[in-house]
C-alpha cells in the first residue's frame, strides 16, 4: 500500500502547477537508437527560474529527437531549440486548464484508491483461504480482516490528503 501511495505521488508530480517543475517530464520518452529512453537519462533538466525548464543534452546529436519527443508528449509546452539546449518556457496556467488539472489529479487519485482496494482484496482472501484450510481460528480471521480495513482507510485518508494538497497546488495562483 506505501508503494501505491509514492506512485500515485509520483502521478501527480507530473501535473504541472504554473511552476518550472522537472518531474513533469518524468514520463516522457525519447526514441535513441531505437529504443524509447527516459528523457532524464539523456540529459541535464534544471529550473533556472520560477517559469522556465532548461534542458542540456549530455550528446547534442540528440537535441531535436528530445524536442521531438517533447512535442509528441502529452505535456502540453512547446520546446525551444537553441542549438545547444532546449527551453521549455511554462505559461501561466487559465482557470480552464486549472479545472482540468485538478480533474486529472483527481484521475490519478482514483487510480491509486482502487490499486489499494484490490491489495485489500486479495489480503481478505488470503485469510478467508487460511481460515477455510483450517490455519487460522475464526476470531483471528476476523480480527485480521479489521485490521486489513482500518490499514486500507488509513491509506485511502492519505491518499486523499495527497489529492487535496495537489488540488491546493493547482488552484493557488
Amino acid at each position: 500500500m506505501q508503494k501505491t501511495i509514492e506512485a500515485t505521488q509520483r502521478s501527480f508530480n507530473t501535473i504541472r502547477t504554473g511552476r518550472a517543475n522537472a518531474s513533469i517530464l518524468d514520463k516522457v520518452q525519447v526514441e535513441y537508437y531505437g529504443t524509447p529512453t527516459p528523457l532524464k537519462s539523456l540529459a541535464n533538466i534544471s529550473t533556472p527560474d520560477a517559469s522556465t525548464i532548461l534542458i542540456q543534452p549530455y550528446d547534442r546529436g540528440t537535441l531535436n529527437l528530445i524536442e521531438k519527443a517533447i512535442q509528441m508528449s502529452d505535456v502540453g509546452l512547446t520546446p525551444n531549440n537553441d542549438g545547444s539546449v532546449v527551453r521549455l518556457n511554462i505559461p501561466p496556467l487559465t482557470s480552464d486548464r486549472r479545472k482540468e488539472l485538478v480533474k486529472i489529479a483527481a484521475k490519478y487519485a482514483e487510480e491509486g484508491k482502487v490499486a489499494i482496494r484490490n491489495i485489500r482484496r486479495d489480503a481478505v482472501d488470503s485469510v478467508r483461504k487460511q481460515e477455510k484450510d483450517g490455519d487460522l481460528p475464526k476470531d483471528t480471521a476476523l480480527d485480521l480482516q479489521d485490521s486489513i480495513q482500518k490499514l486500507t482507510d488509513k491509506y485511502v485518508a492519505k491518499i486523499d490528503a495527497l489529492l487535496k494538497e495537489k488540488e491546493t497546488d493547482i488552484t493557488t495562483v
